[in-house]
């Protein structure tokens, strides 16, 4: 009976060190794998060129790199980029390069589908396959950092959690994969340029507190009003509105950073006054700002974005209320690449 073989990447630069050294070894060799693993991104054990043949062959013996593949590429008329991602089990996700005049984000998947099942998304229809590893997580953010100096001749200067999946579902492989990505061993970004945003699990959000991440939180919250939510975002059911504020005030008590609110405004749903005045009361219990992202369609019409006259009430409120507010326009729409359309098409 063939043995599976274990992928490599799930191990330790301890663990390696040790299993050279019960190969008779020297243990600095565990560290050159691990940095043609992490640092240099290689895809496979031929590329280690600075290992003798033979450990190499060793390697192939015992282990897998189990690397994504970007299976398609889709440019935008406005320069997003949009990557299928092929994982190591033949099963898709999806993730963005996002280019401004003077950034590059990439937009990252957490889950095959998702945990939750916000009305409003695509992602949400495909219900969750399985989390993703670590590893596959950075493999997406190295995929877009080299798009970005391919393209835009410039390395990716920002992260958002927010493709495919609820992070705070897959909580210790994204902290993980944020780990490699911020050390000096992975990529080197500096935490404060990664979002992470949730729909809102407050014990998580709580944990993240207790376990002082460094990276920023955002909080997809579209409604101030339980009933509201519920409708729009069944599972606020689990966990109400006024829970998610609890953990939202033990987050800023314990970190000090303040919070970002995502947010659409759509016809009839979320539009009037008691609306707007519910989100400026919710906003008042921990230093915030409010992002309100234009709305994408997904094809059934449910949903509708808000005319220009409810945005324009909403800004002037906030704005009134001396609450920070940024309006963001979708980027990728025309390949299927913005917020909330990802995995509509494929």
């Amino acid at each position: 009976m063939a043995t599976v073989k274990k992928d490599i990447r799930a191990l330790t630069k301890e663990q390696l060190r040790d299993f050279f050294v019960k190969q008779g070894d020297k243990a600095f060799r565990g560290n050159q794998v691990y940095e043609w693993l992490w640092q240099k991104s290689a895809h496979t054990f031929e590329d280690m060129t600075n290992i003798s043949k033979e450990t190499r062959q060793m390697l192939e013996d015992n282990f897998v790199i189990n690397h994504i593949k970007v299976d398609t590429m889709q440019r935008s008329n406005d320069g997003t980029i949009k990557n299928a991602v092929r994982l190591h089990d033949g099963l898709i996700v999806e993730s963005v390069l996002i280019p401004t005049a003077t950034r590059s984000t990439a937009c990252v998947s957490s889950q095959v589908g998702c945990s939750l099942d916000c009305k409003f998304c695509a992602t949400a229809r495909l219900k969750r396959m399985r989390n993703l590893n670590p590893d596959e997580i950075y493999d997406q953010v190295v995929a877009i950092d080299n798009e970005s100096r391919l393209y835009f001749n410039r390395p990716l200067s920002n992260i958002v959690f927010m493709g495919m999946g609820e992070p705070l579902m897959n909580y210790n492989n994204v902290l993980k994969a944020i780990d490699k990505i911020t050390s000096d061993e992975g990529l080197g970004m500096s935490p404060k340029r990664i979002t992470v945003s949730t729909s809102g699990v407050p014990k998580m959000i709580k944990k993240m507190a207790d376990d002082a991440v460094k990276f920023n939180l955002a909080v997809s919250l579209h409604s101030a009003i339980d009933e509201v939510r519920t409708s729009i975002m069944p599972f606020n059911d689990n966990f109400p509105l006024d829970d998610l504020r609890e953990s939202l005030e033990y987050w800023y008590q314990k970190t000090k950073r303040k919070i970002s609110y995502e947010y659409v405004v759509w016809k009839g749903i979320n539009d009037s006054q008691k609306d707007i005045d519910a989100l400026v009361n919710f906003c008042k219990y921990v230093p915030c700002k409010v992002n309100i992202i234009e709305y994408n369609p997904i094809d059934d019409g449910e949903f509708q974005q808000a005319n220009n006259e409810a945005l324009e009430h909403y800004i002037n409120t906030l704005e009134k209320n001396r609450i920070v507010v940024n309006v963001r326009r979708s980027r990728g729409k025309d390949i299927d690449a913005a917020c909330g359309q990802l995995a509509n098409k494929s």
